[in-house]
């Protein structure tokens, strides 16, 4: 689950990365949070295709006449 916690820890880690570095227990960090983040998008895009219903046009229309 994406909390405004964990985005907020990934931009930390990010600006402390461009303006300072990383140490190595950071990147690590920073590596399974992006994973985390990332796990967190790919369910919702399967969630949201697995509810889609595509509709033929042709095939609606020739429901509308009947």
């Amino acid at each position: 689950m994406i909390t405004k916690e964990l985005i907020e820890r990934i931009n930390f880690l990010a600006r402390k990365s461009r303006a300072d570095g990383l140490s190595a227990e950071e990147k690590a960090e920073q590596a399974q949070l992006r994973q985390e983040y990332l796990s967190a998008i790919r369910m919702r895009v399967r969630d949201t295709l697995d509810n889609v219903k595509v509709v033929d046009p042709a095939d609606a229309d020739s429901e509308a006449k009947n």
